[in-house]
């Protein structure tokens, strides 16, 4: 089937970029760091704030980047397509796996208010009132907040890195007045940089936001476009509960077909149609157990 051309307009032109002065310079001193990731939260800012994003979809997918880095700072083999398999792929009363178990812990945060209550759905095994605590550890502008509640949580839980730096992301966010989280921290933090304090935590809080809010920026304009151009098609659907499908995909890094709500030959239809249109991809490259994201 020929793909029909789809005029998705200039919105995504209004989308800002990253000023490549930002991304390309190195800084050497805490200070050339802070200014530098100062700058890059300025753009991204302007992402988050804008309306044509696809927000929910957005954090979903960079859910999973930041879940995938977790993964491999515990040392285990599984990387994104195996996080994707185990959690949506889970069949009702099927516990995940430590990786799987991440992955989930990284997308229930990514939907909650910034408060010790909210964040508690992601972290229950923490209580309300450390989490809070811990939420206000952070001092002085958004980056140094979001490094003292890192060193914060990780000298009393030395062993929880990945809830460590969702509650870092967090401090984050709210310092900059977002609704929710954006996970930027945990792509580019290495091991050794969690084992750092002070100044040095600080300077690689700093470089690490440069470069994840460039790739944040990048792909939110990837994103958009990917989205709209499904929106535009939903008026070419034919079977009942596409738009609510559609809806979906529009909030969702990856969907098996058997989540949407249609029965499962015409999920499995409808999902071949969006392919086929040029909207929607097939993740795994796999003849059964297939999932599809924009």
């Amino acid at each position: 089937m020929k793909n029909t051309p789809i005029d998705i307009g200039s919105f995504v032109d209004t989308l800002p970029l990253m000023p490549p002065w930002i991304s390309s310079g190195r800084a050497e001193t805490l200070e050339d760091a802070a200014f530098l990731s100062g700058a890059a939260l300025s753009v991204l800012h302007l992402v988050v704030t804008q309306d044509d994003v696809p927000h929910a979809l957005l954090r979903d997918r960079l859910a999973l980047w930041a879940a995938e880095a977790c993964v491999v700072h515990t040392g285990r083999p599984e990387r994104a397509a195996d996080l994707r398999d185990a959690v949506h792929l889970l069949r009702p009363g099927d516990q995940p796996g430590p990786a799987g178990a991440i992955y989930q812990m990284w997308r229930q945060a990514v939907v909650q208010p910034l408060s010790g209550r909210g964040l508690h759905k992601a972290l229950p095994e923490w209580s309300i009132h450390d989490i809070a605590s811990w939420l206000d550890a952070g001092r002085g502008r958004a980056v140094s907040q979001a490094a003292s509640v890192l060193e914060t949580v990780l000298q009393e839980a030395p062993r929880a890195e990945a809830e460590a730096m969702i509650l870092a992301d967090a401090a984050l966010a709210r310092a900059l007045g977002w609704g929710r989280m954006v996970p930027l921290l945990a792509a580019g933090l290495t091991p050794r940089d969690l084992h750092q304090t002070g100044d040095d935590l600080r300077l690689a809080c700093h470089r690490t936001i440069v470069a994840s809010a460039t790739d944040t920026v990048r792909r939110a304009a990837e994103t958009t476009r990917r989205a709209h151009r499904l929106k535009a098609i939903v008026p070419k659907l034919r079977a009942r509960g596409a738009g609510a499908a559609v809806d979906m995909f529009l909030t969702r890094d990856a969907v098996a077909p058997a989540a949407l709500p249609l029965p499962d030959r015409a999920a499995r239809r409808l999902c071949d149609r969006l392919v086929d249109l040029g909207v929607v991809r097939e993740l795994t490259g796999r003849d059964t157990f297939r999932l599809y994201g924009v």
